[in-house]
């Protein structure tokens, strides 16, 4: 009779007991079978794993004994954000509650509309606080008011050459406030989910942007004007040393716009939430 194949016995062999741990098999531990090892705390849901077959026992196996493998298919799973989590988001029926942030509109305006690209979801657009026109519109009172003084004075002198250079020049004040007016009403901050932008300009149109994503750093700063008018400045810091976008002056609700903002950097699952249950309630009120 031949010998076996392999090196002889040798009880003293160092390498002996490991060879033999090596080559003994592994029973399969299947759903139905004994006790026996079983994946730690860490080991993900059965719901996301396939059933690839995998050796039993090994801590890359759940309790049915299937291989840790991540099903394709399955795709990302979102987290689930709860009612209770929703509720300091909206107001009550009776408007007793207040929102921590400003309702979200529905659609873009025509002047916002064209800077947006299909695949971008609009979450808002705000004019400046009307602070903005305070110089403007303090010019063009006194400038009325002292049209008014001039024209009583004069009226009874024989000037009327003045009077009219004086009426000339309240014209050319007055064409200087509504060119204000009108830049500030084309001057939009709007938020996506994407990025912040600003447009402004009338005859030379600016558009300046920044992506949520780069952005680094985010304050708002109040003057004791702006605690008592509700209105403040936003500085954006981005990782970049040009930054196209960095100070915005005079935003109205400046608190309530930070919350938007931070809450579609950081929860953009809870904006889509809730912008499913408000569409929902929407339908539910056209239908009552």
């Amino acid at each position: 009779m031949g010998s076996p194949s392999g090196p002889p016995f040798d009880p003293d062999d160092p390498d002996r007991e490991r060879r033999e741990r090596d080559t003994e098999p592994i029973p399969r531990v299947g759903p139905d079978d004994g006790p026996g090892p079983r994946p730690g705390p860490g080991a993900p849901d059965d719901s996301l794993f396939s059933d690839d077959v995998g050796y039993g026992g090994y801590p890359g196996e759940d309790r049915s004994g299937r291989a840790w493998v991540r099903d394709p298919q399955a795709g990302y799973q979102p987290p689930q954000i709860s009612e209770d989590e929703l509720a300091g988001l909206r107001a009550d029926a009776a408007g007793g509650t207040p929102r921590r942030v400003l309702p979200l509109e529905d659609e873009p305006s025509s002047l916002v509309a064209r800077y947006l690209f299909p695949t971008e979801r609009y979450r808002g657009e705000w004019k400046r606080h009307w602070i903005h026109l305070a110089v403007p519109l303090t010019v063009g009172i006194a400038a009325t008011f002292v049209l008014g003084y001039l024209s009583g004075f004069l009226a009874g002198q024989d000037v009327g050459a003045l009077t009219t250079i004086a009426v000339l020049l309240w014209f050319a004040v007055m064409g200087w406030v509504a060119w204000k007016v009108a830049d500030w009403w084309y001057d939009r901050f709007i938020l996506t989910n994407k990025r912040v932008m600003v447009v402004n300009g009338i005859v030379t149109r600016k558009v300046a942007m920044m992506p949520l994503a780069r952005v680094t750093d985010m304050k708002y700063e109040q003057s004791p004007s702006g605690r008592a008018l509700n209105y403040g400045t936003f500085v954006l810091e981005s990782a970049g040393q040009d930054q196209a976008l960095r100070e915005i002056k005079n935003l109205p609700n400046p608190n309530e716009l930070y919350l938007r903002v931070v809450e579609e950097m950081y929860e953009p699952q809870a904006v889509e939430a809730r912008l499913g249950k408000e569409a929902d309630e929407a339908k539910a009120d056209d239908g009552a």
